[in-house]
């Protein structure tokens, strides 16, 4: 982009698409001084100093004891993360598609986003008739509907007891689960069955069934769901989702590495 194009941008934006470019300098150079990158940009040498000093306070860059930058390690972070949820999510896919086919309910899959959340990051919903609050990108608490709550169950005994106790239960939906003690044996049910049920605990009117995936450590890292209407969720039901639905995420996990079986 031209210093011209620059016109009518705020401030912020132009901060913004400056540190951009300085980054991407680095895509072909793993190294670079501070003049190779004023005659690499174009852009004034004032201008480099502060995104340089701003790149290397939030450790996207780092200046070595021969003064040259080079990009940080937080981006080894971001990449293994991506990296992680675009394994899960292609591996998932064709799984969840012949889920959803066969039983035309809402296929979701989440993973863990931080300490205290999840996140869907991938749903397939057309051939159900009615739209559910899912979506991705929508992130939820631990403790509150099932892909959460899977995982949540299957994470380490000192995490999750770490994680209730801190806990600020809020209540989202008519069926929001907030008394810890059920929550713990909510958790004990899904460890034991692989399974776990929610019923307007996110939204009104609506249910949903998880099971957890693992990886090759053994180790939880996504959740499996089918979401619909309550009326779906009664007991005839409950039998053959879960049985097709333990089918889906032990395929996946096999292909994650993991090589126990669920029972």
């Amino acid at each position: 982009m031209m210093e011209g194009e620059y016109e009518g941008m705020s401030h912020a934006n132009k901060t913004v698409i400056r540190s951009m470019k300085i980054l991407d300098l680095f895509l072909e150079e793993e190294e670079l001084t501070f003049q190779e990158i004023i005659d690499l940009s174009g852009m004034p040498k004032s201008s480099v100093y502060r995104m340089l000093s701003s790149l290397e306070t939030m450790e996207f860059l780092e200046k070595g004891s021969d003064n040259k930058f080079r990009l940080g390690l937080i981006f080894l972070k971001y990449g293994s993360l991506v990296s992680a949820r675009l394994n899960i999510r292609q591996i998932a896919l064709p799984i969840m598609q012949e889920l959803h086919n066969e039983l035309e309910e809402a296929v979701n899959l989440t993973i863990k986003q931080d300490d205290t959340q999840s996140i869907y990051i991938e749903k397939l919903e057309y051939k159900q008739k009615v739209r559910l609050y899912t979506a991705v990108g929508r992130m939820s608490p631990l403790y509150a509907g099932a892909s959460s709550r899977i995982i949540l169950s299957f994470l380490p005994e000192s995490f999750t007891r770490n994680y209730l106790e801190n806990a600020h239960l809020k209540k989202y939906a008519k069926g929001t689960i907030t008394d810890k003690n059920q929550i713990v044996e909510m958790l004990e049910r899904g460890r034991k069955n692989y399974y776990t049920l929610s019923y307007s605990e996110l939204h009104d009117h609506t249910a949903e069934m998880a099971a957890p995936i693992f990886n090759h450590e053994g180790k939880v890292v996504a959740a499996l769901s089918l979401a619909g209407i309550e009326a779906n969720y009664g007991e005839e039901n409950i039998a053959l989702y879960s049985k097709k639905l333990i089918r889906a995420v032990e395929n996946i996990s096999q292909r994650l590495g993991y090589r126990k079986s669920y029972f």
